[in-house]
């Protein structure tokens, strides 16, 4: 290693995340910080053994500042630099995967609004997250950076290759009427080109990068950033439309009536799809999700896995049992059957339209067939960061008290006759989680109250859910 520097750099500690680096540009993250992480991140890739890093970034506007800051950080640290330039978080993943490369960052602020700005991270072809980041910032405060010769720096157009890459997952000889919204965000840079090369008629909304998001907000997983979505199925008659957040890793779909689909729902009809090729394979699904996609995939022949939420758990867990699907209700789904495993929404819309196109039944009828059971969404509230965990924690030592049976592989999931309630602390906000799902609407409504209940009983009075 070369000289360590005398002084180092120090984040501001609410930027270091589970699984990845993000905070407001010009608050909490500058152009400063993105060089530390490119020393620091460069140094860790020296270590490994590699030397060629791929580097991407979203449609926000500080992204190409944030980059450039980045990639000098990279060279500085002797790392040879291949820049993507921009486009989705997986076409980074589909390069890094296909270009040799040793490690590979993505500029992007995900799904949170326009002026917040951050960094995802492989190294090798696994996510680095957890302890790793942490220790980044130890490695900055300590200025612990290789230096030397500083590497060098290429470009590659990779977006014509990638968009015939998704385009490989699809195998009907026809396609479906199908609306596509980008959000504004980075799937904009793919959207037109797949649209094209696949059959069918397609109907583009929001398809200019843009990172003021002007039409909505690019997060799926609210109800009303899909309403502009809605609108057009029903007014278009499509068989379904597809949303993206603003770095394309994570899916929205509505079907042909406008109903929202969630990630366990899509998850189901994606599993029915590959289990029969697959028996007995491994789907792993995250704790907020439904029972019902777990007893599918039992139906189906397949070995249902309940995980953790967090995508970097989830890929995680994906390679180490060798499981050709995974996914979250945040709508993060990794295919790994004739795929990479990483989380690609613009693949994951692929796969599903095909699955409809080869269907007898249209994606609302698919999705009528599944079990139908009432479940809250996905419900969060703040609390105090401090106490996050005491809360979940006191909560689990009341129903061990009572002799309550529970998973508590994250948070505490309690299953009842009628159906089940979930409370898990976010690894990355200071929110709670709350999940329930019943048979009927009145269990559903007892669960609430159960879940209330404990909350109380641990000294938190919870809002009105």
């Amino acid at each position: 290693m070369g000289d360590v520097p005398d002084t180092g750099h120090r984040f501001d500690p609410t930027v270091l995340r589970e699984y990845d680096i993000r905070g407001i540009v010009g608050e909490t993250l500058t152009t400063a910080d993105a060089d530390a992480v490119g020393r620091s991140f460069g140094s860790v890739v020296r270590e490994a053994g590699g030397r060629r890093v791929c580097i991407g970034y979203d449609g926000r506007l500080s992204s190409p500042s944030m980059s450039d800051a980045l990639i000098a950080g990279l060279r500085a640290s002797g790392v040879d630099v291949l820049r993507i330039g921009l486009g989705p978080t997986p076409m980074l993943y589909y390069a890094t995967h296909v270009l040799a490369a040793d490690a590979g960052v993505m500029v992007t602020g995900s799904h949170n609004p326009s002026e917040y700005n951050g960094f995802k991270m492989m190294l090798g072809k696994a996510p680095f997250w957890g302890e790793h980041i942490q220790a980044l910032g130890r490695r900055a405060a300590e200025g612990d950076w290789w230096d030397g010769t500083p590497g060098g720096l290429d470009e590659e157009g990779i977006v014509e290759r990638y968009i015939a890459r998704l385009a490989e997952g699809y195998d009907a000889p026809q396609g479906c009427r199908v609306a596509w919204d980008a959000g504004n965000g980075a799937a904009a840079v793919a959207l037109a080109g797949l649209a094209a090369a696949l059959p069918g008629e397609h109907v583009l909304l929001n398809d200019t990068v843009d990172g003021s998001f002007p039409a909505h907000h690019p997060d799926p997983t609210v109800p009303e950033n899909l309403e502009q979505l809605q609108t057009i199925v029903l007014r278009e008659g499509c068989d379904m439309g597809v949303a993206f957040d603003g770095d394309g890793d994570r899916i929205g779909v509505v079907d042909g009536e406008g109903r929202i689909l969630w990630g366990d729902q899509l998850l189901a009809l994606i599993a029915a799809d590959i289990l029969p090729r697959l028996p007995g394979a491994t789907v792993i699904a995250d704790v907020k999700a439904s029972d019902v996609l777990f007893e599918e995939v039992a139906r189906l022949g397949g070995t249902p896995v309940m995980s953790p939420s967090g995508h970097s758990i989830i890929k995680s867990k994906m390679a180490e049992l060798g499981a050709p699907l995974a996914g979250e209700m945040s709508g993060h789904i990794f295919i790994g059957e004739r795929y990479y495993g990483f989380d690609d929404a613009l693949y994951a819309a692929v796969r599903l339209i095909d699955i409809v196109a080869r269907s007898e039944y249209t994606l609302a009828a698919l999705r009528d067939r599944l079990p139908q059971v009432v479940n809250t969404p996905e419900i969060r509230f703040e609390v105090d960061e401090a106490r996050k965990f005491e809360l979940v924690e006191d909560v689990e030592a009341g129903l061990r008290r009572n002799g309550v049976e529970m998973s508590t592989i994250d948070g505490v999931r309690v299953k009842q006759a009628d159906g089940w309630w979930l409370l898990r602390a976010s690894n990355t906000q200071n929110v709670l989680v709350v999940r329930c799902e019943a048979q009927s609407r009145e269990a559903l409504n007892r669960l609430k109250d159960e879940v209330g209940r404990r909350l109380r009983d641990a000294g938190l009075e919870p809002p009105e859910f």
